[in-house]
């Protein structure tokens, strides 16, 4: 929607640079940057790192305001996984007195105090993807949009269980590139290790290690190669992880041999699964999705409706070569 230059100006106040890589920006939908008119919602959007799919969750947000009929301004920043610049982000929200917060927490127990003094200033706050621990979640937030990551790293096992059994492989040595800074990576790999249990695979993690950064996650996975070359597979909790590892691989020959298991999807991550000689599945769910269900519920809680506190969001498989084409084909602009 075009701007006039009043408009661009009064966006521009709040706004360093247009996009998720920078710690703060302003973007509108609906209606326009700094407007006082009463029909506008006024909503606080944290993004937890650059990855791709808070990208979708942005555009999923967006488009939901867009769905529902609602004239939005976005008041937006990314966190980069630093709890002082949620927090910090959170005072600046409260003190604009917007109408609520979406937020990916940074920590269950570090973003808590943020969240409460939100909750306190009668801002209704909506987490997906991640939030703080239950019991202050179900004092402090309206409602928590997310896929179950249990769940999603069962998945991701069974998928794995599914290629070593086809190929005879007993004994699976298997590298981790986690991002276990945030709770529900753990449980990720929780669900992940029990899948290959249930399955009789008799596994062996030979490392653990953080890698979602999407560039250093590289020379984290080219590093336990080199100390481990017998893996037979990575397991990457998240996007950048997965295309690191599948990098790695690459990087240092062993297309071939070791093979990757993947989370979220990007258009490398399709383009790795259409190749098919490394990346063998990867779970997904979907940031535009994810963006929907949050400002569904934000826009309820704001309209006095009734409001679950769960609200499920889809996991999806992605495992064929067919499928990350179809992947690369209904997202062309590379969003997921």
């Amino acid at each position: 929607m075009d701007l006039t230059a009043s408009r661009i100006r009064r966006a521009a106040a709040i706004a360093v640079v247009l996009g998720l890589a920078l710690t703060g920006c302003a973007a509108q939908s609906g209606g326009s940057g700094g407007s006082t008119d009463d029909d506008t919602l006024k909503i606080g959007a944290i993004y937890l790192d650059t990855q791709g799919f808070y990208a979708g969750v942005k555009k999923g947000v967006e488009l939901g305001a867009e769905e529902a009929g609602k004239k939005v301004e976005f008041v937006e920043t990314n966190a980069a996984a630093d709890a002082s610049k949620e927090s910090a982000f959170i005072d600046t929200l409260i003190s604009s007195q917007v109408d609520a917060i979406l937020l990916s927490a940074v920590s269950a127990d570090a973003s808590v105090a943020a969240l409460r003094n939100a909750s306190s200033a009668d801002i209704p706050v909506i987490c997906y993807n991640t939030c703080i621990n239950d019991d202050d979640a179900q004092k402090y937030v309206k409602a928590y949009a997310f896929g179950d990551p249990v769940e999603f790293g069962y998945k991701t096992g069974e998928a794995a269980a599914d290629y070593f059994e086809a190929n005879g492989i007993d004994a699976p040595q298997i590298a981790v590139l986690n991002c276990e800074f945030v709770e529900v990576c753990v449980s990720r790999r929780e669900g992940f290790e029990k899948a290959l249990t249930e399955r009789g695979i008799d596994y062996t993690l030979v490392a653990n290690q953080e890698g979602s950064d999407p560039t250093e996650s590289i020379g984290v996975a080219e590093n336990i190669l080199t100390a481990n070359p017998d893996i037979d597979a990575f397991y990457g909790e998240s996007g950048g992880a997965a295309i690191g590892a599948v990098k790695a691989v690459e990087n240092k020959g062993f297309t071939g041999k070791t093979v990757v298991f993947g989370s979220d999807m990007t258009a490398d991550l399709a383009k790795a699964l259409v190749d098919n000689t490394i990346l063998k599945a990867s779970i997904d769910v979907s940031g535009i999705a994810v963006g929907k269900a949050a400002i569904a519920a934000a826009i309820a809680v704001h309209d006095g409706e009734s409001q679950e506190f769960t609200v499920p969001v889809p996991i999806d498989v992605y495992s064929t070569p067919d499928q990350g084409t179809e992947w690369l084909e209904t997202h062309p602009d590379g969003i997921p």
